[in-house]
């Protein structure tokens, strides 16, 4: 039978039990209990099962607690911010989409999506633009669909 992990007394048993009951985040929550459980003689294996969560990642939140104390088991995805989405347009090309939408369509026909998308290809020289990047271009300008059909 493998040997029970020894948690490194950072926190007594209360405090661990504070933690666990007081953390309004749910995810450190759960870490809390993990680390409570380890403390009072549990297996990772055992403890990760009644808490819910994989084994391996209990194991890594163990480690963790056991190299870093208590920072590590803070939540970090609540402070990620969203990856910065890249313009395919210049403020200068988005204009330019703007005087030629008032107008008809390369084909003649009412613009769409897709002829939008068509129009950001040609004047970025991309080989292609995804039909939802026209309607987002659309949609970004203000433009009322409606507005530009042929009637």
């Amino acid at each position: 039978m493998p040997s029970k992990a020894r948690l490194k007394q950072y926190l007594t048993i209360e405090e661990l039990k504070i933690r666990y009951r007081q953390t309004p985040d749910t995810i450190e929550s759960r870490r809390w209990h993990l680390l409570l459980l380890i403390a009072q003689q549990w297996s990772i294996k055992k403890a990760s099962q009644v808490v819910g969560l994989n084994y391996d990642y209990a194991k890594e939140i163990f480690r963790r607690y056991n190299r870093e104390g208590p920072k590590s088991v803070k939540n970090g995805s609540k402070n990620r911010q969203p990856p910065i989405t890249k313009s395919l347009l210049t403020p200068e090309q988005q204009q330019e989409l703007l005087v030629a939408l008032q107008g008809p369509a390369p084909d003649g026909g009412s613009w769409s999506g897709p002829k939008v998308a068509h129009w950001i290809a040609k004047k970025t020289g991309r080989d292609h633009v995804w039909p939802q990047r026209g309607w987002d271009y659309l949609k970004k300008l203000g433009i009322n669909r409606k507005k530009y059909k042929k009637n």
